[in-house]
C-alpha cells in the first residue's frame, strides 16, 4: 500500500486532534513512498531499527518515537545513530504516542486489559486514559500479582496486603503513576501501572488501595501489535513484530 495512504489512516484510526502530546503523532522519518513490510515494536531503539532493517521493512511503527518536548534539537550522538540508519535504509518511521495508549480497541490500555482478563467498566480520568474495571473474580492481590506477572513475564513490584480482596482495578500502561490519585477517589482496590514512584509507596499504604507496578515496556507490548496486525488483516501488508526486552 502506499505509505501516506498508512498515514492518513492511522491519524484518522487513533484520532490525532484529540490529544495534546509531547512529541509530534504520525510520520516522525520519511522513506519509501510503499509499504510492503511493517515492523511493530515499543520504542524506536537502534536495536529495534537494526532488527527492521535486517528483516527488510519498509515502514516501522511504535508507541514511543523521538523529537520530544524539551529534548536537545541537534541531531548528535544517539539522536544521530538512530535517524542515520532510518536515512540510510529508506524506512519510513511513524510513531503514535497518546493516541495508541486511548483507543478503545487497539490501544494500550484496551489490549493490557485485554490480555489480563479485565473487565473494562468506564474510565476514571479527565482525559480518557485511565482504565476502570473488575475482576471475573475477587482475588487476594497476591493472587492478582501471580497473575499479571504469568501474563505478562515480569513479576510486579505489589505495594499492599498480600491477602486484601480484589476485585475493582484501574489501569493505566507506561509511566501513569500520576493517575493514582485519580484512581483511588474513583473508589478501586488495586491500581496498576508501569511505574511507581517514591511518593506512590505513601498513597498506597495511606488509602489502603494496592498499587502494582508491572513495567513500563511489559504494559506496553500489545496496543503496537494490535494495530499492526489490524493493518496487515486490512490492507494486506506483511506485518512483523519485533519485541526488544526492557527490564524497566
Amino acid at each position: 500500500m502506499k505509505t501516506k495512504e498508512l498515514e492518513l489512516y492511522l491519524n484518522d484510526l487513533l484520532e490525532v486532534p484529540r490529544y495534546k502530546d509531547y512529541c509530534p503523532n504520525g510520520m516522525q522519518v520519511q522513506g519509501r513512498p510503499e509499504t510492503g513490510h511493517i515492523v511493530t515494536g515499543v520504542t524506536a531503539s537502534v536495536a529495534l531499527l537494526d532488527a527492521a532493517i535486517e528483516a527488510g521493512a519498509d515502514t516501522i511503527l511504535v508507541h514511543h518515537g523521538y523529537f520530544w518536548k524539551g529534548e536537545d534539537a541537534r541531531v548528535v550522538g544517539q539522536k544521530h545513530a538512530r535517524l542515520s540508519r532510518l536515512l540510510g535504509a529508506d524506512i519510513n518511521l511513524l510513531a503514535y504516542h497518546l493516541p495508541l495508549d486511548g483507543h478503545p480497541e487497539y490501544g494500550n490500555n484496551a489490549q493490557l486489559g485485554l490480555q489480563l482478563g479485565f473487565v473494562p467498566t468506564g474510565r476514571f480520568s479527565d482525559d480518557g486514559l485511565g482504565w476502570i474495571g473488575t475482576l471475573p473474580q475477587a482475588m487476594p492481590l497476591a493472587a492478582l500479582a501471580a497473575h499479571v506477572s504469568g501474563v505478562l513475564g515480569r513479576e510486579p513490584l505489589a505495594i499492599g496486603e498480600p491477602d486484601r480482596p480484589i476485585r475493582t482495578v484501574g489501569w493505566c500502561t507506561g509511566g501513569a503513576q500520576g493517575y493514582f490519585g485519580a484512581a483511588v477517589a474513583a473508589g478501586v482496590d488495586a491500581y496498576l501501572s508501569g511505574e511507581i514512584s517514591e511518593q506512590t509507596t505513601h498513597l498506597a499504604r495511606e488509602s489502603g488501595v494496592a498499587y502494582l507496578a508491572a513495567g513500563h515496556h511489559a504494559t506496553e507490548r500489545y496496543g503496537i501489535r494490535a494495530v499492526g496486525e489490524h493493518l496487515a488483516e486490512r490492507f494486506g501488508p506483511r506485518h512483523t513484530f519485533i519485541d526488544i526486552p526492557n527490564p524497566v
